[in-house]
């Protein structure tokens, strides 16, 4: 098909207000779909072009890999595929709707507040990540309306911006492998699990002008009615049911969005109609959970964070520690890792570089399981550590198949564990607490209880790291601030008692974690003797006896040099019990148990 137009003519500039950025749902705030390719990708980009109506209202970027010193004909071809406009992108350049705009060789793009900026090729380590680069500015700049591709490809380049374009609550596809000459570069971005669509590039081409319509890409809100409001409590009543967690005070603007996202994909417009295919699809309530708990994270994100922990908050925490004194860290929602080796590796350079000797402790908590298995293996993929410098890679990183590892000497220090950070009790004795990028998801009750458990959690004069756009609030009795622009934190000391929650939510989880129910043929003489048993010719004479819910029925032996009653109401929950030390191994043990 012959364009309508020169190929490489530009396009007006889209009237795009600069705090559009915040606001994804503004009108003129259009879906804008990066689709990057390498090895095999002219023909991918060409058919899914010329599947493509002209009329979708949205912009297409294509990122293609080529040689720095290669004369590009990309866009004069391509635009044979198309009768949509198609610009090579000059620096400065508006996007619009219904045009395709084409990266020049030896650059790298990015886009903000509408516009296309061109910057030199990086010359880091190994293959320069260019579509990376692209859709996780995209994915900061327009939010649940940006659209993720990747096409045929070599390495693995995509996979770490397809992460960040499915977090910020857009939609993603991969072409299917079986029709792209190159694998590599698909199957790397399925293998996050974070693709929506696998599809071929036709099909791809035709599922874009199909979810085009639908409300979470248009500009229809969805109707708020008592209906819809009776369906999202029955969507929150089967996700505490199936998981566990309450998200009835997490950010409702938040959690509609990811609601509608899975809407989407199943071609549902109303929220009722939703619930009720979640009551009769038990996976598709696992996949809504997956997506609420999205884990956007890399090393040393934000690094002027790192910097200021080195300058500001390392040597106040070494200033008064002996050699038998550990520094003991603990990263909150710590995601698939990234954060909690962040921060032991940038202590270890911190502490080798003074000739300083001290133990390290490191907790890292997450509430998701995948995201904490993930982090105990410490593996990573090449893309996803093209941000740390080739020195720390040396150092800290052991290079495998498909990959790197974390290297023996960092993963030692740190111990992770499944924690719900609203019910679960909270550390103790803490020189750093480290919970960045969790807050903005939770509502003003929850964030009321997590910030008095953080000071409680702090040692006298600890540091608290939240992320760049989090502050304390209303608790600025609690803490004083050491660096504004990092947002860290120092404890402060409280002339008065601090009362604090440490109970599990008042929620009734009967159906997740029904009482132990006794056969009846045995009575309580015969269970005590059972148990003595098990205790007695497996582990040592000292233990508890619990039900599911870890509630403790009865206690065996002295135990006291493990257990003691926790701060707040009075409770018998083993974990609330159990002494700082043992908490951390404590929910692997009773699952153990359990199996």
């Amino acid at each position: 098909m012959n364009p309508k137009k020169s190929a490489k003519k530009s396009q007006p500039k889209a009237d795009i207000a600069a705090e559009g950025k915040q606001q994804d749902d503004r009108q003129e705030l259009f879906p804008v779909v990066g689709i990057g390719a390498s090895a095999g990708g002219l023909e991918a980009f060409m058919e899914l072009l010329s599947h493509l109506p002209i009329d979708t209202g949205m912009a297409f970027v294509m990122i293609q890999h080529m040689l720095p010193t290669q004369e590009s004909l990309l866009t004069e071809i391509l635009a044979r595929s198309t009768q949509m406009p198609v610009n090579e992108v000059t620096d400065g350049i508006s996007v619009a709707p219904n045009q395709v705009y084409v990266i020049p060789p030896n650059a790298s793009l990015t886009i903000e507040s509408g516009v296309l900026k061109l910057m030199p090729r990086g010359r880091g380590r190994g293959a320069f990540m260019s579509v990376d680069t692209f859709l996780i500015s995209l994915a900061a700049e327009r939010g649940n309306k940006a659209i993720a591709v990747v096409l045929s490809g070599g390495d693995g380049d995509g996979a770490r911006g397809l992460e960040a374009i499915k977090g910020a609550g857009g939609i993603t596809f991969a072409q299917s492998e079986a029709s792209a000459q190159f694998t590599s570069m698909p199957h790397t971005a399925v293998a996050t699990g974070q693709v929506d669509f696998i599809l071929r590039p036709e099909q791809i081409a035709q599922k874009i002008a199909e979810i085009g319509c639908h409300p979470y890409i248009a500009d229809r809100a969805a109707i708020e009615s008592p209906a819809s409001q009776d369906a999202i409590a029955t969507i929150y009543n089967l996700l505490l049911l199936a998981t566990g967690v309450d998200f009835t005070h997490y950010k409702q603007t938040t959690l509609k969005r990811r609601i509608q996202r899975r809407m989407l994909l199943y071609k549902l417009e109303r929220i009722e109609d939703y619930a009720a295919y979640l009551q009769n699809t038990p996976t598709e309530v696992t996949a809504l959970y997956g997506d609420v708990l999205i884990h956007v994270t890399s090393f040393f994100r934000d690094s002027e964070s790192f910097d200021a922990l080195n300058s500001k908050v390392f040597p106040e925490i070494v200033k008064n520690k002996s050699p038998k004194s550990p520094i003991r860290i603990w990263i909150a929602g710590c995601s698939t890792g990234e954060e909690a080796y962040s921060i032991a590796i940038c202590l270890l350079e911190f502490l080798t570089e003074r000739d300083i000797d001290l133990p390290v402790q490191i907790y890292a908590t997450d509430i998701s399981d995948s995201a904490i298995a993930i982090a105990r293996s410490g593996f990573y993929t090449s893309s996803q550590v093209a941000d740390v410098s080739r020195d720390r890679l040396q150092r800290f990183f052991v290079q495998v198949e498909g990959g790197y590892q974390i290297a023996k000497q960092v993963r030692e220090l740190c111990v992770f564990a499944r924690q719900n950070l609203i019910n679960d009790p909270p550390f103790s004795r803490m020189d750093l607490i480290s919970c960045r990028n969790v807050l903005i998801y939770l509502g003003s009750l929850l964030q009321k209880k997590l910030l008095p458990m953080f000071h409680y959690g702090l040692s006298p004069e600890g540091f608290l790291l939240l992320g760049t756009s989090e502050t304390i609030g209303e608790f600025a009795e609690l803490f004083g601030l050491c660096d504004q622009k990092n947002k860290i934190y120092v404890k402060k000391q409280l002339s008065h008692w601090l009362s604090i929650d440490l109970t599990a939510s008042q929620n009734p989880l009967t159906a997740i974690n029904p009482p132990l129910l006794v056969p009846p043929s045995w009575n309580e003489m015969e269970m005590e003797k059972q148990a003595d048993l098990i205790v007695l010719n497996e582990y040592a004479p000292v233990g508890v006896v619990i039900n599911s819910a870890s509630e403790i029925l009865q206690f065996r032996g002295q135990t006291s040099s493990y257990l003691e009653p926790a701060p707040g109401k009075a409770s018998f929950n083993l974990l609330k019990m159990a002494k700082s030390g043992l908490r951390v191994q404590l929910p692997e043990a009773i699952q153990q148990a359990k199996n």
